[in-house]
């Protein structure tokens, strides 16, 4: 996952201070060379890194914080908003036109993630800003690249604008705006070749790509796991280029995190989306306060909010949460219920957005195939099993069916029973108690921990449902 490394040296820097009461200028020097060293080896520029700790220990030092309150936790807080400042502090919104034709260039090296990047792209401005986007080929170098592309087209149900391999990209081009214009569509995402290398050649017909579309945005595609070479390349495109934005891909990889880190403060040029994952639906805006608590292990509120906004509705949800809290949830409930958490993306991704919850699962491994299993098995249940979870419970006939028909054992039905009862458990509790006397620390009170069931393996957990 990306800045795994990182996050876990950091997190371990962070630990030298917090928890004291009292903070020494010794203490802060010894967190600062940690900082510094996970920095560097997470092949961010050394003149970010040099900035960084500059800036970190400036305040760090400062009077206030060494004599005041839970210094420990200050120095975390400049820490945090120190990479924030770095990455850009604020989100950069794309610069698309809420009236008339947008155009928008994407350019990088070849393997960068471009072409599929050119659907997310599309994908995003059609769900989020309800776009009306059209994709052109201009790609005529790279085999296979123009019937890539409209294999994405198809896949998203978009026009992709192309003349094969012998046309000129900028004829291609010239001619792709004009049927844009035409055909009522507001957003024109362009495909341009890549290279191994930046070279004179594919610069100039880039140049002139631009000189004959106008673009609103030139986006440059940058792979995350490049690390520094990310910044020579953006330097490179930017001098020939007026490059508006970067796109970051491959963010759910085993990234070091430079790229991310140094892009922005080195070439002025802001990251403005970041995809994590290989599906059409995987773009994401970036907002640099947000990945700043994220590799301090601080999770992301927002976000979690954010993909509960846009892919659950907010009258299931209140439903679904009435029923719970009425003791009525049944398996129909529950399958609903796991539905919803699909919708959002991966669990494991999920759940490291809440607080706390990332470092636990370190060591876990995450089965999403636990929730197709869970389906399966709820699927072999007959219509009055699934309203009336009881007549499983206490038959074990019934569930000897239920394993057979899913392919699962009955020790797998039993757990799922054994989870809808501690479902229903809480939800009780939660009922039952007095608002007044809640924790805000900890909201469940006193309300009995579940453990996460170990599965064999090579000492990793295995999370259940």
């Amino acid at each position: 996952m990306a800045f795994e490394n990182l996050s876990d040296r950091l997190q371990m820097a962070m630990r030298r201070v917090t928890g004291k009461g009292r903070l020494n200028e010794k203490d802060i020097d010894e967190m600062m060379r940690e900082v510094r060293l996970s920095l560097l080896e997470a092949d961010v520029h050394f003149r970010v890194v040099k900035q960084f700790t500059k800036g970190v220990k400036e305040k760090a030092k400062g009077e206030k914080i060494l004599k005041g309150l839970n210094p420990g936790q200050q120095v975390v807080k400049i820490v945090r908003d120190e990479l924030e400042k770095i990455m850009g502090e604020k989100a950069v919104p794309l610069n698309v036109k809420d009236q008339g034709l947008s155009i928008i260039m994407l350019v990088g090296l070849q393997g960068a993630g471009k072409t599929t990047t050119v659907g997310k792209l599309a994908k995003f401005l059609q769900d989020k800003q309800n776009k009306n986007p059209m994709l052109v080929a201009l790609d005529v170098y790279r085999p296979a690249a123009i019937d890539q592309l409209k294999t994405i087209g198809q896949e998203l149900d978009m026009p992709v604008f192309e003349k094969g391999t012998d046309v000129n990209p900028v004829q291609t081009a010239k001619e792709a705006l004009g049927f844009a214009k035409d055909h009522n569509h507001d957003v024109l995402i362009i495909d341009t070749a890549g290279r191994l290398q930046i070279d004179e050649k594919m610069m100039q017909e880039l140049i002139d790509i631009e000189a004959a579309v106008n673009p609103d945005e030139i986006l440059l595609t940058i792979d995350a796991m490049t690390g520094q070479d990310a910044v020579t390349t953006a330097k490179g495109f930017h001098d020939q280029l007026p490059i508006s934005g970067a796109i970051l891909t491959k963010l759910d990889g085993d990234t070091r995190g430079g790229a991310a880190l140094s892009l922005r403060q080195v070439t002025q040029v802001p990251i403005k989306l970041m995809g994590l994952g290989e599906k059409l639906d995987q773009l994401e805006i970036f907002h640099p306060e947000r990945m700043a608590s994220r590799i301090l292990g601080m999770g992301d509120v927002l976000t979690l909010v954010d993909k509960v906004t846009e892919n659950i509705d907010e009258t299931d949800m209140m439903s679904m949460m009435e029923k719970m809290m009425s003791g009525n949830f049944n398996y129909n409930d529950y399958i609903k219920q796991l539905k919803m958490i699909k919708r959002m993306g991966s669990l494991g991704g999920i759940l490291k957005l809440i607080p706390g919850v990332g470092k636990a699962l370190k060591n876990q491994d995450i089965d999403e195939k636990q929730l197709v299993y869970v389906e399966a098995m709820i699927s072999s249940m007959t219509k009055e099993e699934r309203k009336q979870p009881r007549l499983i419970e206490k038959s074990s006939s019934r569930r000897r069916r239920i394993a057979k028909g899913s392919g699962r054992k009955v020790s797998d039905v039993n757990r799922l029973i054994q989870t809808m009862q501690q479902q229903s458990k809480m939800m009780k509790q939660m009922k039952n108690m007095d608002p007044s006397k809640i924790n805000p620390n900890n909201p469940l009170g006193s309300m009995p921990k579940q453990k996460a069931k170990k599965g064999k393996g090579k000492g990793k957990g295995r999370f259940r449902f």
